[in-house]
């Protein structure tokens, strides 16, 4: 069977893609609006782009009612994010934080999620998680005929759990991130080492 995506509309579309371009790491977004109001929203049309520079791009749409939504709002306006890794612990909390709020609520205070100051000058990350990326807007793409817009955050500093940490001096790190599998959350726990190239 081939899917000619022209014939399919965009709930469709989107539905092919979700369930097969898997898995997707979250991100757990955090940003703040000029008045200091705090948003956190999770993502999972989301991946790491390149290592020099340091970027990682994410997709963000908008509110039901056509309006931006806060994350691409306050980026937009502040240009700081931090991106938050998702482990099953805050599974729940991420899931509720979907939920659309009005822009003067925060999901911190309305679904209890506890966040603490790491680095001056960029949101806060949500306690507990095992890593956070503190991150400046660095392109937004237009994507023609498209109300998704894809923005480039380049990555300024990472925030690790030293739990997660194996060895310090190769940087390597053990965790179990959460990832979207469709309409479904999946663990990416179990490894498999690849095999030797002759």
């Amino acid at each position: 069977m081939v899917v000619d995506y022209a014939d399919k509309a965009l709930t469709q579309r989107y539905q092919l893609m979700a369930q097969t371009i898997i898995p997707r790491p979250i991100a757990w977004i955090c940003t703040q609006d000029a008045k200091g109001t705090l948003n956190i929203a999770p993502f999972s049309y989301f991946m790491g782009l390149s290592s020099e520079p340091p970027t990682m791009i994410v997709s963000i749409g908008h509110k039901s009612d056509g309006s931006q939504k806060d994350t691409l709002k306050n980026l937009r306006e502040t240009k700081k994010c931090t991106v938050c890794m998702v482990d099953e612990a805050h599974l729940e909390q991420m899931h509720f934080s979907s939920k659309e709020l009005d822009a003067r609520q925060s999901e911190a205070e309305i679904f209890g999620i506890e966040t603490k100051s790491i680095i001056k000058d960029f949101p806060p990350i949500v306690t507990g998680v095992p890593s956070a990326f503190f991150c400046e807007l660095y392109q937004e793409i237009d994507l023609k005929g498209s109300k998704t817009i894809p923005l480039v955050v380049e990555i300024k500093s990472q925030y690790i759990d030293d739990t997660i940490i194996t060895d310090k001096e190769k940087l390597t790190l053990d965790y179990e991130p959460l990832a979207r599998v469709g309409k479904s959350y999946a663990l990416l726990g179990k490894r498999v080492n690849p095999p030797k190239i002759p």
